[in-house]
């Protein structure tokens, strides 16, 4: 009883030391030149697409989360009242039904490439620890041998989708869950799991640890050596973290005191920049050298932020598929992206494919409006870096490389363009030359009380123009 009580002491103590630290620890900046160059050309992408798929998609349940005993009132078993094992067995049993015969990468890489994607983040495992791809270290895998999809000869899923997108000039890139639920190393059978960590002391038993570090290199190696350039590692599972880089917002997610649940990142970005040399390293929520870019879920900062950032967000309403997803407007969309772009930061957004590989009718047409917007204002959003001010009022403003900078003007669902659009805070330089996107016309423009005011011809003001439209400013005076 003594000895409880000490280490009991001892995790408060670290506990009440980790509440007293800054919740958002500095961004640690890249020294590699070769990532930097990398995450330098990242930012030029702007637009992404992240694809969250797996054998949960056959009950169109929330992905791999159900199978975790915490958060009961969202990921709730189903039927209700059924005994945890009974339903982690089914669960799992999915894996061995899963059967993608729909399952056409090449249309979804085209889709996304139409509406101006430029990069892929794929899911080749989740938490639950099924892998999409062939890997070596487990037979929890689509090409496993009892799968219903092992024959077919598109069955190593992971390596058919990263082909097909970069065959449309689609850059790729891997995630992967650090944690895995389905592996003795992490989630030992012999103790049941109380939350999403790891579920034995790791003091008491290393060496089982030591197995799961070299499970997770192997897998993140077989994905660095056998599926062509890849240019991002994308981390997810920021529990799995050094107890010295643990956080009040981590702490909260265990029951039980904290644990060193290191996996020697160090040595993993290493072996994978050693196989793909300038890969960006995104251990997500684990602030230190090995989190390149920062990756805000679900939300857009409220103003910009001075180091790379990225918002991944759903589509629809769920990561997973879901039958009758909510898909977002365009409209939303597309403001959501300038609004973003003109912080600084990346949009990737979340597509979830069917049990069948089918993607929702509405994701295609939900990319096909985006990609529309894209082709007539693409040079206000590719290549740009936020400028100060970022907004005024409904307009965004981003900078190209050349000092041209873009007013890009939000409009409201089924708004026409104004007579008039004003903003203030840049100020074009005398003989400025300013272009609607979409339009040959010079426009013309004057300063007054209310700022800049530029002057939206009649003949423009009908031209079916949607979403947003961009301003192209020659020239400004420095601020």
């Amino acid at each position: 009883m003594k000895k409880c009580w000490i280490l009991l002491g001892s995790a408060l103590l670290w506990i009440s030391a980790a509440y007293a630290q800054n919740e958002v620890p500095p961004y640690v900046p890249e020294t590699d030149q070769a990532v930097l160059k990398q995450l330098d050309e990242w930012q030029d992408w702007k637009l992404g697409i992240i694809m969250h798929w797996g054998p949960y998609s056959q009950w169109g349940v929330v992905e791999s989360w159900s199978i975790c005993p915490e958060d009961e009132d969202w990921t709730q078993r189903k039927p209700y009242g059924i005994p945890y094992y009974d339903y982690l067995k089914k669960y799992e049993a999915m894996g061995k039904t899963f059967n993608p015969v729909h399952f056409d990468p090449e249309k979804w890489a085209k889709a996304a490439k139409d509406a101006g994607m430029k990069y892929l983040v794929f899911t080749t495992k989740h938490h639950d620890g099924f892998c999409m791809f062939d890997t070596k270290q487990t037979d929890y895998r689509i090409t496993a041998p009892d799968g219903a999809f092992s024959k077919d000869p598109r069955a190593n899923i992971a390596k058919g989708v990263f082909d097909a997108f970069r065959k449309e000039g689609i850059h790729a890139g891997a995630y992967f869950s650090k944690p895995d639920w389905h592996s003795e190393y992490y989630w030992w059978n012999y103790f049941p799991p109380k939350d999403r960590n790891v579920n034995y002391d790791l003091q008491k038993y290393p060496d089982r640890w030591n197995q799961f570090k070299q499970y997770t290199y192997k897998q993140i190696e077989e994905l660095m050596t056998g599926y062509g350039k890849l240019e991002i590692l994308w981390l997810d599972g920021g529990w799995v973290r050094p107890l010295k880089q643990q956080t009040k917002e981590s702490l909260s997610w265990s029951k039980m005191p904290p644990q060193d649940q290191d996996i020697d990142m160090a040595s993993i970005a290493t072996m994978a920049r050693s196989h793909q040399p300038g890969l960006i390293v995104v251990d997500r929520s684990v602030h230190g050298p090995y989190e390149n870019y920062r990756t805000p879920e679900q939300q857009i900062p409220e103003k910009p932020l001075d180091y790379p950032w990225e918002t991944c967000m759903t589509m629809g309403g769920s990561w997973s598929y879901v039958p009758g997803d909510k898909y977002k407007p365009v409209n939303v969309l597309v403001h959501n992206l300038v609004d973003i772009v003109a912080k600084g930061g990346n949009y990737l957004l979340n597509v979830a494919p069917g049990p069948d590989g089918s993607l929702d009718e509405a994701a295609y047409t939900t990319m096909q409006g985006i990609g529309e917007w894209m082709r007539i204002n693409g040079r206000a959003i590719y290549g740009t870096r936020a400028v100060a001010p970022y907004k005024d009022g409904k307009v965004c403003f981003t900078r190209q490389k050349d000092g041209s900078v873009y007013a890009i003007y939000l409009l409201d669902e089924n708004e026409a363009l104004p007579a008039q659009i004003s903003f203030k805070g840049l100020q074009p330089v005398k003989g400025a030359h300013l272009q609607l996107l979409g339009s040959e016309k010079k426009l013309m423009w004057k300063t007054s009380d209310a700022g800049v005011v530029v002057e939206i011809p009649a003949s423009l003001r009908g031209g079916g123009f949607k979403h947003a439209v961009a301003i192209r400013i020659s020239n400004v005076e420095k601020v």
